[in-house]
């Protein structure tokens, strides 16, 4: 403990240079790109963009392991697989069992991505000679933070295009919106679980409990409550604020055109619930970095 103590030490603080380094970088990759419309720059935007907050906050949660036994190696393989292979296996398992938008995709989704990084946590971690609780926040986060990464370079490229062509404008608003939310999403969900994950390890190994079982679920709940968020607020919104003529649209199956009102209306209730949403997942993570004590649904 005393020399993960010193390596700690030393690296105190370093994900402020990070942070401040890569914010600097990709602002200017986009002017230099702006400004000459060079699309070979269009993917050191997209790079940067996408991993500056991931690679930021699993710099920070390094600093606060709770022992040695998480390397930078360790930290970085989880980061890696965690991303690649999280996001091949969700995407797999998305385009076999799922094909519209309802409730049950949205749970469906929250399911399969948290399976996935869960499946890649465990595997990173089943060799590792301790298991403490905040170290398993740590890699989960790490795994967490490479998915949210991979998957907003994918969001990035796909905003690139739009029916009037290339649009970096499109680029940037999506990294940087995804920026903002990445810290509330991915990486906070997988850090639950990693927490947990390791809490129930026994004589050294890692196992099933029906602790795991029961935050997976919770966790993957969080999850599809996230991704739909949107249509929650604009049933929200339809059903306190519809017209007759809305509500006729409605019952024939089309979606009528909103109202100014209700278009302010809908940001209030999405970001409400976002929020919401974001809230309950930070208590939930800040019980399991404080607690050392079994879960209650292990008690």
């Amino acid at each position: 403990m005393g020399q993960a103590a010193a390596r700690i030490h030393q690296h105190r603080r370093a994900w402020v240079r990070i942070f401040f380094g890569g914010v600097f970088l990709w602002l200017a990759s986009v002017l230099v790109t702006f400004v000459t419309g060079n699309s070979n720059l269009v993917p050191t935007v997209i790079l940067v963009g996408s991993f500056l907050v991931p690679v930021t906050f699993v710099a920070y949660a390094f600093e606060h392991r709770a022992s040695d036994t998480l390397t930078e190696q360790t930290i970085f393989v989880g980061f890696v697989y965690g991303g690649i292979l999280g996001v091949l296996g969700a995407s797999l398992l998305e385009a076999a069992f799922l094909g519209q938008q309802s409730l049950a995709s949205y749970v469906g989704v929250g399911l399969i991505e948290e399976g996935c990084k869960l499946a890649v946590l465990w595997f990173i971690a089943r060799r590792l000679p301790e298991y403490l609780t905040r170290d398993g926040v740590v890699l989960g986060a790490a795994v967490g933070f490479g998915f949210a990464a991979f998957e907003t370079a994918g969001y990035a490229f796909n905003a690139l295009f739009t029916i009037k062509g290339l649009s970096l404008t499109s680029l940037v608003e999506t990294q940087f919106l995804r920026g903002i939310l990445t810290p509330l999403g991915h990486g906070l969900w997988t850090g639950i679980l990693g927490g947990v994950l390791f809490h129930s390890a026994r004589r050294g190994r890692l196992r099933l409990s029906r602790s795991l079982v029961l935050w997976y679920v919770v966790v993957s709940l969080l999850h599809a409550f996230w991704d739909a968020s949107g249509g929650i607020a604009a049933l929200v919104v339809m059903l306190l604020t519809a017209n007759s003529m809305q509500q006729q649209l409605l019952e024939l199956g089309r979606v009528p055109s909103p109202t100014p009102l209700q278009v302010q209306l809908f940001t209030i209730v999405s970001i409400s619930l976002l929020v919401l949403d974001a809230i309950v997942g930070i208590l939930f993570f800040v019980g399991r970095w404080r607690s050392s004590d079994p879960l209650p649904a292990a008690v």
